[in-house]
């Protein structure tokens, strides 16, 4: 179990340090002003790539040494990453193959971060081996406190790689090019395939997508992200002891990351979060205990991995944040999070995030809030949250509401967002954000806002739920293939649909003789309704 970097059962607090970026006789200061914080954990590593492997043949980790070596000495533990989210130079140049390609059949060129397909043999081989060279090296090193695996997974790709390991995943799933024309409706628009050879991933095409192909190809990505971080967790945790391995979670509609699923894989639950406003964190840190807690981790424990140090993104540039550190923090400690840590401890001199906000050398104020707010920390433990209401979120329902071929634009996530919010001002209490599937027995009331995307398994999970359920329009409107599925919540509430209005959304219900389940309620738009008041015990 992850021991919150240091101190049995306490908190971590730090974030991402980069000293590969800074002068060597920078270090010492660095160590200093982090004790004076109370910090105890960094993350190390994350871009340091061709720092450490500075050519195909050659390492260097005599840094790297002097860093971690410094840290202990220093009290800190280490959060170690390995660096395959950033290819160095050299690899690209002996790998163009290697370089994503996008939808349109553009192969990108080496200049930023995410210069990869995680599908490209060659990067795989490298990233194992890169991974093995720091497994064998500081697998027993005593600052090492957790590996961290990668960095934001999510990288789009749709290259010949792609399009070959694509028709694997396909063949895996469906056994038959039969099966799959069912699943993804190909009579439509001559779509039909005869062979596994004849399918390709969803590029750019002359009209609109099939929206079934569409869904499925996220799902593929999501699987060959997790492959590649199962390459490397293996090569790691067979190092070092049972020290815990993950990756941090990268939150976004653009994600093809199933984080739900992924869950079951890290041991620990991460995330990066950079919302707006304290709503957006609360969804944020509900959601990753909702991850948590369904993929059985004790007492749904997670990390925030990154967060933005007194400061927030908005259309019209980077504000200063009105909330103090340690008012951000709360909300997320008060949602079960094991540790805070940011983005970044030192700002950076130069780069595409020199003006990214930072503990150190971006504002004396957050310096000083940091300080204050390490401090307060000390000795605490991570709370335990035990809530009775919850809203469902699903990943995959979100991925299918960004389809263009639908007939309204639906903002799921900030629909279920808002449902959230509105049930922790009603509830007076910790709201849990569950994804499909989750243990449900532990809960009063469960809210379901739009599931657009409803399985038979998803459908007899809600049937099997005793407490109070509401569920709203735009849910189970198809299958998990995107196929529209008529009266599929009519056994659940006791009508039928007989016509839908989309703008604004709103369902024409027909009885039927069974009648609603008695602990079930429909709404039949879009409207966040006040529980309080309607449903409420």
């Amino acid at each position: 179990m992850f021991d919150g970097g240091g101190s049995s059962g306490g908190l971590s607090f730090g974030g991402d340090y980069n000293p590969e970026q800074w002068p060597a006789s920078v270090w010492a200061d660095d160590f200093s002003l982090m004790r004076e914080a109370s910090v105890n954990l960094v993350t190390v590593g994350v871009f340091s790539w061709s720092r450490l492997q500075p050519t195909p043949d050659t390492f260097d980790f005599a840094w790297l040494d002097e860093v971690l070596d410094g840290l202990h000495e220093a009290g800190i533990g280490v959060c170690l990453a390995t660096p395959t989210a950033s290819p160095p130079p050299w690899f690209t140049r002996r790998y163009p193959d290697s370089m994503p390609v996008t939808r349109d059949g553009v192969r990108l060129t080496h200049g930023s971060r995410d210069t990869y397909c995680v599908n490209a043999p060659a990067y795989r081989a490298a990233s194992v081996r890169i991974a093995s060279e720091l497994a064998a090296r500081y697998g027993r090193h005593p600052a090492l406190r957790l590996w961290h695996v990668h960095n934001e997974y999510g990288t789009w790709c749709f290259c010949s790689h792609c399009a070959s390991e694509f028709r694997a995943w396909l063949r895996s799933r469906y056994s038959t090019v039969d099966a799959l024309n069912d699943a993804w409706s190909t009579d439509f628009w001559s779509q039909r395939y005869a062979g596994w050879d004849e399918i390709e991933p969803p590029r750019a095409t002359q009209y609109l997508r099939n929206p079934a192909q569409e869904l499925d190809y996220r799902r593929f990505l999501s699987d060959s992200f997790l492959r590649h971080y199962l390459d490397q967790k293996a090569v790691l945790a067979g190092s070092s002891g049972g020290v815990p391995v993950t990756t941090n979670f990268v939150l976004g509609d653009w994600v093809p990351v199933d984080h739900a699923r992924w869950s079951s894989f890290v041991d620990l639950v991460a995330i990066d979060d950079y919302p707006p406003d304290l709503a957006g964190r609360a969804f944020s840190a509900d959601k990753a205990r909702g991850w948590a807690r369904a993929a059985g981790h004790p007492d749904g424990r997670w990390l925030l991995m990154e967060h933005a140090p007194g400061y927030t993104h908005s259309s019209s540039g980077l504000r200063r944040s009105a909330e103090s550190l340690s008012s951000v923090a709360s909300v997320y400690l008060d949602r079960g999070a094991v540790g805070i840590m940011y983005f970044q401890w030192r700002a950076s001199r130069g780069g595409a995030e020199q003006w990214h906000p930072a503990l150190v050398g971006f504002s004396s104020a957050v310096t000083s809030e940091a300080v204050d707010l390490g401090a307060s920390l000390v000795g605490r433990t991570p709370s335990v949250v035990s809530a009775d209401v919850a809203v469902v979120y699903d990943e995959e329902s979100m991925w299918a509401w960004q389809s263009p071929h639908l007939p309204t634009r639906v903002d799921y996530t900030s629909l279920v967002q808002s449902w959230h919010t509105s049930l922790a001002s009603s509830a007076g209490g910790p709201v849990d954000v569950i994804p499909v599937g989750a243990p449900l027995s532990a809960y009063r009331m469960v809210v379901v806002p739009a599931l657009y995307l409803m399985s038979a398994a998803a459908h007899e999970w809600l049937r099997s739920y005793a407490g109070r359920l509401v569920i709203t329009a735009g849910t189970g409107l198809v299958d998990e293939h995107a196929r529209t599925t008529p009266d599929s919540l009519a056994d659940l509430i006791g009508a039928t649909i007989v016509e839908r209005d989309f703008s604004p959304w709103l369902d024409t219900l027909a009885p039927t003789a069974a009648g609603a389940r008695p602990n079930v309620t429909y709404i039949p738009s879009l409207d966040i309704i006040d529980l309080e008041q309607k449903l409420l015990p």
